[in-house]
């Protein structure tokens, strides 16, 4: 069975393509420039990606197709034409390579898409599942969105099998953006303005995400099916704060400030969505993993936490 794995430079394509030959898979790993190659790994250089690239040589004798190039989600995007801009590199790119895919022979094809196809909260109580009618809100999550939407169609009309993941934010080792944020200020002693932050979050660790999609490519029930994922164990921010600080073996600083106050700040300093995201509820459901390919988390949070504050 050999592998291509898309976007193997990034903070998820690394990881897994060193699972798969830790699993000994054949790999073959595609990104858009020259990059240290990983070792036992076939390397190949696609350019940019979008719905022109050339995918041949990537895809000669390749049985899974995993997808995980992406223009990723930024706080501040400096396109004139932020949806533009994505779709041409998550939909027309995406829809592209799986249009190459069917026609070279490729069995499957698993998409990483994102937990922002649902939505960008939810109610407490209430967690996302893959029955909910998408309702991105940013260009990002549009993107996504559409890109699932031909991907169904491309696998309706060729008979190549799609697996849809959509992940919440993903962290371990090597995490970047707001989580290592959140990381470093606990491990250096900041007092934190969350003590008073009851929501609830369902989040991955990198892991776990891993054998997740490892189970996604090769489990015979999970052809054309959409799958959310998460550990399994949702966390307010607060706790979030309070498990990094127990892994690291330091103490944590948390002022009990009322999340009005909170939001009220950020707004004024431009902070609000950065700051909604910590406050706010975004929950998931995992059963149909759990009941269709009878999947559990193999890591438990505590332990994810570790691993990702140990690379700190």
């Amino acid at each position: 069975m050999r592998y291509l794995v898309t976007g193997a430079n990034g903070f998820v394509g690394k990881a897994l393509t060193n699972e798969l030959l830790q699993r000994g898979q054949l790999v073959r790993s595609a990104t858009r420039s020259e990059h240290k190659a990983i070792r036992d790994c076939e390397p190949v250089i696609t350019g940019p990606v979008d719905g022109c690239t050339d995918w041949a040589a990537a895809l000669h004798g390749v049985d899974i197709v995993v997808h995980l190039a992406a223009r990723v989600h930024v706080m501040h995007d400096p396109s004139k034409n932020p949806l533009s801009a994505f779709r041409q590199v998550n939909t027309q790119g995406t829809l592209n390579l799986a249009r190459q895919g069917a026609a070279a022979g490729v069995k499957r094809f698993v998409f990483i898409s994102s937990v922002k196809v649902n939505g960008e909260g939810t109610q407490p109580g209430h967690a996302f599942s893959e029955e909910d009618p998408p309702h991105a809100q940013d260009a990002y999550g549009i993107s996504k969105q559409e890109a699932e939407q031909g991907l169904r169609t491309i696998a309706a009309e060729t008979g190549m099998e799609v697996v849809i993941i959509r992940p919440p934010l993903v962290y371990g080792p090597g995490v970047q953006a707001n989580f290592l944020a959140l990381m470093q200020a606990v491990l250096r002693g900041w007092p934190l303005p969350l003590g008073a932050v009851h929501n609830q979050r369902s989040l991955v660790a990198l892991d776990n995400l891993l054998d997740f999609i490892v189970t996604c490519a090769t489990h015979p029930q999970a052809a054309n099916q959409t799958f959310l994922v998460s550990d399994g164990c949702d966390l307010s921010t607060a706790q979030l704060a309070r498990g990094l600080a127990q892994a690291a073996g330091v103490p944590v600083r948390l002022l009990p400030i009322p999340v009005w106050i909170v939001q009220a700040v950020a707004s004024a300093l431009g902070r609000h969505a950065a700051v909604q995201r910590l406050c706010g509820n975004l929950q998931v459901d995992i059963s149909k993993a759990q009941h269709v390919l009878e999947w559990l988390p193999p890591i438990k949070v505590d332990e994810a936490l570790r691993r990702a504050v140990g690379s700190a």
